[in-house]
């Protein structure tokens, strides 16, 4: 005869999952393999349930058949692919279990990343529910409920919380209680013997072990129990948690180890320092009198523990934390205030001494456990995702979160801690030996130029007091590379302040134009416009005598950002215009129909060119220059980006990409990506085009992942940028044209997804 079957649908679980050691592991485990039983021996695991697992602190996990996908907790660009992944797959329903601690992230918010690219209905889980969260904590809940289609609570508490903080209606909160193991209900001298405990009263806790757990006023509680029942055993079943260890060790637990030795209780309390198959916990759990939480946490919105002692039918004291207060009423357990070893001991006395209550206890208990089983959870959860299904069918989500501003709590926070390391009181180190700044390479005014961008910036948008004094000393460098007579900026400073050359090239200059004219659009003062506008008047005089086209984007940038101070200066405005139509020819002589470009190669900082034809055709309102900005920008865009996957591939600086050869594809460095994003910009700024708005964020995702070694440059933990990407990988160095393309980058994406205004000075309305 055949078994019955319920069609299952094809089930995506993003959570952590064994062989981690983790409450939340195990309870989707479990959960996946109910849900696998009730689609028959006829459903395969690998084609119905996949799970995406998170990874932390790059630990690596011999994960079985059913993991598909690993997310490394603190990679951006590991949840855009988990995304990508699931959007690609056959799977109908995602099933997220969210615990804050689990997702990297400011409160766990890197799952935003996921969550807003994903194309699927959300079942979400929750395992806690703050009555006070943090500003934090709320944003990234708030954002995760919106896009979910149900929320999944385990305690009628939990949906109360839901309803009062986050404001959400009862129509999309199920409440499903915690899954547990089908045990018989037995006497508890049935498994004594396994453990050498027979004619002993058991005691038992059982969980991975953290300061929290409250056990060790169980212990001082054990004393005044031990002097009325002498035969009383204490069990404490579990390792310590992984993440506690791994930061304190084992202190806890020696610490209770410790207690017992000096109350005399050896013979007492037996340590068991491991993590048990569920076949042996079970026997645990049997052969324990009476079960013990003695949790510290009010808020505590779940027990897996608590739950597999209520279905095991057991006398449970436990402190009066949410999920216990939930489960125990109507005595099925006896609730102790937290602390207290005193009450814990009386409540022991009390049930060791009165057999008859303690049988009701468990009777009553032991109901309740009936309705929570694994089987029939899983049939509520197979139920609710077919609803789910069903729902975003029909509604598309229509409560889905703007998404700017899920990619506005996303961005990475702006960390100028790594810029500081690389700046002494002279300037900006050039290169670093991985994250160690290599004195040896020096300075150079190319990367002082980018960094005084970055400091002017980091000040307009955020205040930040340090900005300033980065700006002054960016600002001194700069005085000190232009030469006072031949008006000439020199690039390459020695470590002992000598300079390398006479004059730097030609981009050197163009970029101290670039630096200071946006300074002196952006000064945080009267002093530094004042010092600024002195420095740019002596650097411009040379000006017109250059012949780089990359140069002389560089120095239409600066102009323009000089004139949205001083609209009114004859000089520069004829310098800007003088200069937009040598551009505009350059282009006009080298341009075919299949090389739409300024010269007769692609080398790097490729995208300024045409950013500057737009800046300039903007400002001249000239449709020539901005229509050959637009064509340029968009043919350098269709060579670096990969028709398949909609990645940015940029221009490997290694060989670059000559008119009739093969572009190189690696070394990719950030200030290509940058100068890219930037040009994307400013086509959006010119045309209000939102496909160009789109494109920038694509470029910038370049930096976080989103590129052919699938690598994230940005390294969240010290704020630095990788200086690019090899045939091998990553390049470990973190060196200052990485660091400061990347600052740059970050600081236009908060500027754009903040909404905050950017001032166009177009000639016309002057």
């Amino acid at each position: 005869m055949n078994k019955t079957t319920i069609d299952t649908p094809r089930s995506a679980f993003i959570s952590t999952y064994p062989p981690r050691k983790c409450g939340i592991a195990t309870f989707t485990h479990d959960l996946l393999t109910n849900l696998m039983s009730q689609g028959g021996e006829d459903v395969p695991r690998e084609k119905h349930f996949h799970v995406v697992a998170m990874k932390d602190n790059s630990k690596t996990y011999d994960f079985p058949p059913e993991v598909s996908f690993e997310i490394r907790d603190h990679y951006p660009e590991d949840y855009l692919e988990a995304a990508e992944f699931i959007n690609l797959s056959a799977i109908d329903i995602v099933s997220l279990q969210h615990e804050y601690g689990i997702f990297g992230g400011n409160d766990g918010n890197h799952i935003l990343h996921l969550l807003s690219d994903l194309k699927k209905p959300v079942v979400t889980t929750l395992h806690t529910v703050l009555d006070k969260p943090s500003q934090g904590q709320k944003e990234t809940l708030d954002a995760i409920l919106s896009l979910s289609t149900y929320v999944v609570v385990i305690t009628q508490k939990a949906s109360k919380l839901l309803k009062q903080v986050h404001g959400i209606p009862s129509s999309k909160i199920t409440v499903i209680p915690h899954g547990t193991p089908d045990v018989p209900f037995l006497d508890s001298s049935y498994y004594k013997n396994n453990f050498q405990a027979d004619g002993r009263l058991v005691l038992l806790t059982f969980g991975l072990l953290s300061a929290n757990k409250g056990i060790e006023y169980v212990v001082e509680a054990l004393p005044q129990v031990v002097k009325k029942h002498p035969d009383v055993l204490y069990f404490i079943l579990g390792a310590t948690h992984p993440n506690v260890k791994q930061h304190e060790g084992e202190r806890y637990r020696i610490s209770i180890e410790n207690r017992v030795k000096e109350l005399g209780l050896q013979k007492h309390v037996v340590f068991h320092n491991r993590f048990v198959s569920l076949e042996k916990l079970i026997q645990f759990l049997v052969a324990a009198d009476i079960y013990i939480t003695p949790y510290l946490s009010k808020e505590q919105i779940s027990s897996g523990t608590l739950a597999y002692a209520l279905a095991a039918g057991k006398a449970i004291i436990s402190t009066p934390y949410w999920y216990a207060e939930d489960l125990l009423g109507k005595d099925r357990g006896m609730l102790v205030p937290f602390e207290d070893p005193k009450a814990i001991s009386e409540s022991i006395l009390e049930l060791l001494s009165n057999p008859t209550k303690r049988n009701t206890m468990r009777r009553k208990a032991y109901q309740l456990g009936r309705q929570m089983i694994w089987s029939k959870v899983a049939n509520r959860y197979n139920d609710l995702f077919e609803q789910a299904i069903s729902e975003y069918a029909r509604k598309k989500i229509t409560a889905f979160p703007d998404k700017r501003t899920a990619e506005a709590l996303s961005l990475p926070d702006v960390k100028l801690d790594y810029l500081l390391r690389l700046t002494d009181d002279t300037g900006v180190f050039q290169h670093a030996l991985y994250r160690t700044p290599n004195r040896y390479d020096g300075y150079t005014t190319d990367d002082c130029t980018r960094a005084l961008i970055v400091a002017v910036m980091n000040h307009k948008l955020f205040q930040e007091s340090k900005a300033i004094d980065l700006i002054h000393t960016y600002l001194s460098f700069l005085h000190y590379a232009i030469d006072p007579e031949k008006k000439r900026v020199r690039n390459c400073l020695s470590y002992n302040r000598t300079w390398l050359d006479d004059a730097g090239s030609e981009d050197s200059h163009g970029r101290t134009i670039w630096s200071l004219g946006y300074t002196i659009w952006q000064a945080p003062d009267d002093a530094v416009q004042s010092l600024a506008n002195h420095l740019f008047k002596h650097a411009i005089v040379p000006v017109l005598n250059i012949l780089s086209p990359r140069a002389i984007a560089y120095n239409i940038l600066g102009c323009i950002y000089y004139l949205k101070r001083f609209s009114r200066d004859t000089e520069i405005n004829n310098i800007v215009t003088g200069l937009g139509q040598r551009l505009s020819q350059k282009y006009a002589d080298t341009r075919t129909d299949e090389w739409r470009w300024f010269e007769d190669i692609l080398t790097y900082s490729n995208a300024r060119m045409p950013q500057a034809l737009l800046a300039v055709g903007q400002y001249l309102n000239n449709e020539t220059m901005i229509s050959q900005g637009l064509e340029s920008l968009e043919w350098l865009l269709q060579i670096q980006t990969i028709k398949k996957t909609g990645h940015i591939s940029l221009i490997g600086n290694s060989a670059w990409y000559k008119k009739g050869g093969k572009k190189s594809k690696y070394d990719q460095q950030p200030v290509d990506a940058l100068c890219l994003l930037e040009a994307c910009y400013q086509a959006y700024q010119v045309t209000g085009d939102e496909s160009w708005r789109s494109k920038v964020d694509t470029v910038f995702a370049w930096f976080l992942g989103k590129n052919d070694r699938n690598e994230c440059l940005y390294d969240f933990k010290t704020g630095g940028c990788f200086d690019g990407l090899q045939r091998w990988g990553l390049n470990q160095n973190q060196g200052g044209e990485s660091t400061i393309s990347w600052l740059v980058a970050l600081h236009i994406m908060y500027q754009i997804t903040h909404q905050i205004p950017v001032i166009k000075t177009d000639k016309a309305e002057k």
